[in-house]
């Protein structure tokens, strides 16, 4: 017997909901745009790690431990002899592929050998989402995804400083990040959709920043003196970013510094040398179970603070799911984040419905690689503003988001990656959390890499 919608109406929920039936005629045109054909190469290698990593919960415990200490290996010979031992704690012993490539480490060469072939595994993984050890290092594939019709934001690896000396050299590498990218990227081609909407000018320079890389003294229970701290360095970032018209992006991190953050980032854009520069925006973080609130703040603060250009709100799921949790069950506080995953794909829908409708006072940025979740944003701009359609970006992360850039470019959505720069020590901690995201087992991205139907992937949550 079918179920009758809560609106007594027979129908389907997708036939009584405009929205609905929108969100399916989206969702079916991305996914005939998504890239086709076998996978190649290191492609193939890549897809093949995280099917095992995905279905051994073991094994992928024991090789994410193995990627968290590899950079800190001194040889060779040390890297297969952590390699060995983390898999030789397995309960039923590693899966073939691996245990033949381990049968060659009883000897000195062999240990070399395989040393060698793990140190080049990780250098790969890290480089399938790590874009360049620098920023000019990483023009090459940034010019390439603009040419593909795919803008970035350059994300500057390091998180929680602990000195003031690694503080200022965050800082410099973050000035670094927008002297380089202002004066190279002018000379890429024309891509009028990445480079203006209904607000006004884009800029082609977009720079991500942390709080917490700025001070080592952002403390939950005294944050006023880490947001002194960190004002200092973070004015003389939004004054280079103004005057060579880039765009700075505020990161936030995990929740014990949110509220530290937040205040500090609308007192800094609020101060009158801000009012009319430079182009910024923050981070939404729709797992925690108060995000709606914390939108009805700064929604609050956009309609008091007049600006030159409107504050850019990046909603995403939340890439610190595992720390609130743990933490939280140790101090035995309430638990912050939806701990299920139905729960906030709804939170986040309601949150993109919210967004939309603060236009223009906010840009938005809607940040998922969940097929429903970006076609649903595509749908409702649509279907309430059908003279007036399209002022919205998709963002998607480098390595994980690939192909659905690619399909939202094809069908001339605005798309921006999400670009990290940086080396492997210091993007241990991003690489880990992607892998995580990568082969969880209730991630979009597994359900999609299993050949889940679209019907599936495009079911309200």
């Amino acid at each position: 017997m079918a179920t009758v919608p809560e609106t007594g109406d027979p129908r389907p929920p997708e036939a009584a909901d405009p929205v609905e039936r929108e969100l399916r005629a989206v969702g079916e045109s991305l996914a005939a745009a998504f890239p086709h054909g076998s996978r190649l190469g290191l492609r193939a290698l890549d897809e093949r790690a995280m099917e095992l990593a995905t279905s051994d919960q073991e094994l992928r415990a024991a090789l994410f431990r193995f990627v968290d200490v590899a950079p800190a290996c001194r040889s060779l010979d040390d890297l297969a002899r952590h390699l060995t031992g983390f898999l030789a704690e397995l309960p039923e012993g590693p899966p073939p592929p691996i245990s033949a490539a381990m049968r060659v480490s009883g000897s000195r060469a062999g240990r070399a050998a395989l040393g060698a072939a793990a140190a080049g595994g990780v250098r790969h993984l890290a480089h399938r989402f790590i874009v360049g050890e620098s920023p000019r290092g990483a023009l090459p594939t940034l010019r390439r995804l603009w040419d593909a019709g795919v803008a970035s934001s350059v994300d500057l690896l390091g998180e929680a400083t602990v000195t003031q000396a690694e503080a200022d050299r965050y800082a410099e590498r973050c000035l670094e990040a927008v002297r380089v990218l202002a004066a190279e990227t002018p000379a890429w081609p024309p891509r009028p959709l990445l480079e203006a909407d209904g607000a006004g000018p884009l800029p082609r320079t977009n720079v991500c920043v942390k709080i917490s890389a700025l001070t080592p003294l952002l403390r939950p229970d005294a944050p006023e003196r880490g947001q002194r701290d960190a004002a200092a360095r973070l004015r003389s970032l939004l004054r280079e970013a103004r005057d060579r018209g880039a765009h700075l992006h505020i990161d936030m991190e995990s929740l014990d510094s949110r509220e530290a953050v937040l205040a500090l980032v609308l007192q800094l854009l609020g101060e009158e040398e801000f009012r009319e520069g430079p182009s910024s925006g923050l981070v939404l973080q729709a797992y925690l179970r108060d995000s709606p609130q914390t939108l009805d703040q700064v929604l609050g603060w956009v309609r008091s603070v007049p600006r030159g250009s409107p504050l850019t709100v990046r909603l995403v799921k939340g890439a610190y799911w595992d720390h609130e949790l743990v933490e939280a069950r140790q101090h035995g506080w309430d638990v912050p984040v939806f701990q299920d995953k139905s729960e906030c794909d709804r939170n986040y829908e309601a949150l993109t419905r919210v967004l939309l409708d603060a236009r223009p006072a906010v840009r938005v940025a809607i940040a998922s690689h969940n097929l429903r979740s970006v076609a649903h944003a595509i749908a409702y701009d649509r279907v309430t503003r059908p003279d007036d359609p399209g002022d919205l970006e998709l963002q998607v992360l480098r390595g994980l988001g690939d192909d659905l850039a690619t399909a939202l470019a094809a069908r001339e959505y605005r798309v921006r990656a999400y670009c990290p720069v940086g080396d492997l020590v210091a993007g241990m901690a991003y690489l880990v959390r992607r892998l995580l995201e990568n082969t969880s087992n209730d991630s979009f991205l597994s359900a999609q890499a299993s050949g889940a139907p679209l019907e599936e992937l495009l079911a309200a949550p």
